[in-house]
């Protein structure tokens, strides 16, 4: 919710076999090429998954799921470094959520009551809480807006909503079935200004996303993120699981202390 190999240059000699094959290839890629042409650039079909995806997520009331993250971080010389990862979510909807973020280079308890949102750094003993509007897709806003807080996966709670992005797809196509961590889905591939994206959904009555990978076209880089992910839709969600106890060597600081900076090293918070 990360190119293609550079053509190399062979000079010298050509068998008769070798541009035999080359000629079969080209009159076969001419033929792909021109089926690919008469299709639609967004398929129904994959538009149809999408919206049936999100419907269904919009009926959970309440449900947890936990992945495992990759994504790109881009140097100062634009060589890109991989940092894997772990989120979890657990969401009772309309107006609940606690997420854990765990990277190499940082954790974050997040926690949201429906009235205030906390963000809890247990490395370095700190935590700011501020007001928070009274539902989950309002509160990720205000914090994307306020605080530059940007949370993984948030397209969970956009999906099946007006916000869905569906009117901003250029391309959208059914790729073929896939097998992800024990589980049939049907893979499609999205596309949209400044972004590729790839979606796994569950086949069957649980149409559920199982893996997301984003990649950022409009950046030189082209940097990834990707998730693979598992769910529970049985979780206990009682109010104790939403509400922040700040540790006694725990620390308040504001929202600002926590903006970006800029490391020459990574930095483990």
């Amino acid at each position: 919710m990360d190119g293609m190999p550079r053509t190399t240059a062979i000079t010298g000699y050509v068998s008769r076999t070798a541009m035999l094959a080359t000629c079969l290839t080209l009159i076969a890629g001419s033929a792909s090429a021109q089926a690919n042409a008469k299709s639609p650039a967004v398929e129904p079909g994959a538009v149809d998954a999408l919206r049936r995806m999100g419907a269904y997520l919009r009926t959970l009331q309440h449900f947890g799921v936990s992945g495992e993250t990759m994504r790109d971080e881009v140097l100062r010389d634009g060589q890109k470094i991989e940092v894997g990862g772990t989120i979890k979510y657990v969401v009772r909807t309309p107006d609940r959520f606690r997420a854990e973020l765990k990277t190499d280079r940082k954790q974050r308890q997040i926690f949201y009551d429906g009235k205030s949102l906390t963000v809890y750094a247990p490395r370095m003993h700190y935590y700011a809480s501020a007001p928070a509007p009274s539902t989950v897709s309002a509160t990720l806003d205000s914090a994307r807006k306020r605080f530059g807080i940007e949370m993984p996966l948030a397209d969970l709670f956009l999906w099946g909503t007006p916000r869905d992005g569906v009117s901003e797809l250029t391309s959208a196509q059914y790729i073929g079935p896939a097998y992800v961590d024990g589980t049939d889905t049907d893979h499609y591939a999205f596309r949209q200004r400044g972004v590729d994206w790839q979606l796994w959904i569950a086949r069957g009555n649980v149409p559920l996303p199982r893996k997301l990978v984003i990649t950022t076209t409009s950046e030189p880089s082209e940097p990834r993120f990707a998730a693979t992910l598992t769910w529970d839709l049985t979780p206990p969600v009682g109010d104790p699981v939403f509400a922040f106890v700040p540790p006694k060597d725990a620390a308040r600081i504001v929202f600002a202390s926590f903006g970006a900076r800029e490391t020459k090293k990574p930095v483990r918070q």
